[in-house]
């Protein structure tokens, strides 16, 4: 440290700043800052926004949400009664003191698990491995409640429209198509439900947030590290996700240990808004510079993974994170973009301009998967055909309904695939679940003062924000362990919003 702070480069960049200070630049660019926030303050957009919704309102006070949390956490008071009938018994023993105070840092606990979980290659993936793991913690959750009180399962900070999706997704395995290939499916959703649960009940600290950020950023810094070691090694060509006649010269995309660019790519728009908190709220230059170099190494390999709808996703995500944690760095941080144009590699440059390019073999290709899935939507729209992308597959190919060379993996489209398999119900709490998370993120950090949960919660808000647009071009879930990761971001943002 002490070679770094008598380099010339940090003599020159103090100069800088001290010179930026004192510039005319400075004070323009802090005067529109203040106009833009109070602009923002008191828009019409950011209103709407803040304001609770009737139906957030009524959940923690409804029957529905009582009868819920009383039948999670029976089994915590069934225990909890158990101890208080024998407390010098459990007192007594060393193993059961361990296992109330593992139960105690659950959030802990789980930041561990993500580490574990989210680094395992994909050829060595199960996807019981996230059932298995957020079972286990809800059972340490219940031990320790089991000696406290006041530790029990919030579902009222669940919320109403996670419930109301998973209630869509049961109803989505009853009323399948193909009920057998729908089966599985529906442990996924088990495992984010339980993912949501524990850690929106678990996390009481914002240090838990913290950890479990640090969770977040370890699997960033494995993943793109390895992507940048197989962009180090090359990346054979694959034809299917790359229309070379179009993208002339383009490399090979980078997957990491993701068995798929797009799907690296959404990993990273998920997480890597948590590792920029980690660096904005870090008290020390050290922890600054670690995040720092893991952000900027999980924007490399976002980069080599050349997923146009993430970019886009993770530009929109870069700009709610602005947009809530300092409204007034906006006019620098679109100036700091339009600057950063010209420094685009040609490869990335040409890859951006073919987007709605129909010329693209991959562009060409989604127009009939979305006119089979909007087909597939008039015919049950209520019921939807049913849980899983095989079983939308098996309709359209049993109806006739897809014509392509291309064959059909999935609609391409977050919402519609939602819809097609857990109905309308499915996609009205999906998009209500996300509006709610995003509103009672901005509501929660609204003019609180600087504190690492308020830039964790805004981060989290972002990467839903980028998830959302990302999801207007392709399904994020085709893979189930992102799907617990989205939830993950998800429970991140309701967990921060509740400590703030």
């Amino acid at each position: 440290m002490t070679l770094l702070r008598e380099s010339y480069l940090c003599h020159l960049f103090l100069a800088l700043a001290s010179a930026y200070e004192d510039s005319a630049l400075r004070r323009v660019l802090a005067a529109l800052g203040r106009w833009c926030s109070r602009q923002i303050g008191e828009s019409a957009v950011l209103r709407p926004l803040c304001r609770e919704g009737a139906v957030a309102r009524a959940w923690e006070t409804s029957v529905l949400c009582r009868l819920l949390s009383f039948l999670l956490n029976l089994p915590a008071l069934l225990l909890h009664k158990l101890y208080s009938a024998l407390p010098e018994v459990f007192d007594s023993s060393v193993f059961s003191r361990l296992l109330f105070a593992a139960g105690g840092e659950t959030a802990a606990a789980q930041s561990w698990l993500v580490m574990l979980l989210w680094t395992i290659p994909f050829s060595r993936w199960n996807n019981a491995y996230s059932l298995m793991g957020f079972s286990l913690l809800l059972a340490l959750f219940y031990a320790g409640a089991m000696s406290r009180r006041d530790f029990r399962l919030d579902v009222a900070a669940a919320g109403f429209y996670p419930a109301a999706l998973f209630a869509a997704t049961c109803l989505g395995l009853a009323f399948s198509y193909a009920p057998a290939l729908s089966q599985r499916f529906l442990l996924y959703h088990v495992s984010s439900a339980l993912c949501v649960l524990v850690t929106v009940s678990a996390v009481r600290r914002e240090e838990d947030l913290k950890r479990l950020a640090a969770g977040g950023g370890f699997c960033v810094l494995v993943s793109s590290l390895y992507g940048v070691y197989q962009r180090i090694q090359g990346v054979e060509v694959n034809l299917s996700y790359v229309d070379v006649k179009v993208n002339p010269g383009m490399p090979g995309r980078v997957e990491s240990f993701f068995d798929n660019p797009n799907t690296f790519a959404e990993v990273l728009i998920l997480l890597l808004p948590l590792v920029l908190a980690l660096a904005l709220c870090s008290r020390s230059l050290p922890g600054r510079l670690a995040a720092g170099g893991v952000f900027a190494a999980g924007m490399a390999a976002l980069g080599m993974t050349y997923s146009r709808a993430s970019w886009v996703g993770m530009a929109c995500a870069m700009v709610v994170m602005v947009f809530l944690w300092r409204p007034r760095l906006l006019p620098l941080f679109a100036a700091l973009c339009v600057l950063c144009i010209p420094f685009l590699p040609s490869s990335i440059w040409n890859r951006i301009l073919s987007i709605g390019n129909f010329s693209d073999l991959s562009t060409r290709n989604r127009l009939p998967t979305l006119l089979a899935a909007l087909e597939m939507i008039r015919r049950r729209p209520v019921l939807g055909v049913g849980l899983g992308a095989p079983v939308p597959k098996l309709y359209a190919s049993d109806w006739n309904l897809y014509h392509a060379d291309f064959p059909y993996v999935h609609s391409h489209n977050f919402y519609l695939e939602v819809w097609l398999q857990t109905g309308l119900l499915g996609v009205v709490s999906f998009v209500g679940a996300l509006l709610w998370s995003v509103k009672r993120a901005a509501r929660a950090v609204r003019r609180r003062p600087p504190s690492a949960a308020r830039t964790i919660t805004c981060a989290a808000a972002a990467s839903i924000c980028g998830i959302m647009v990302c999801g207007l071009a392709d399904y994020p879930w085709h893979y189930p362990r992102v799907m617990v990761i989205f939830w993950f971001v998800f429970s991140m943002a309701l967990a921060g919003a509740k400590i703030c």
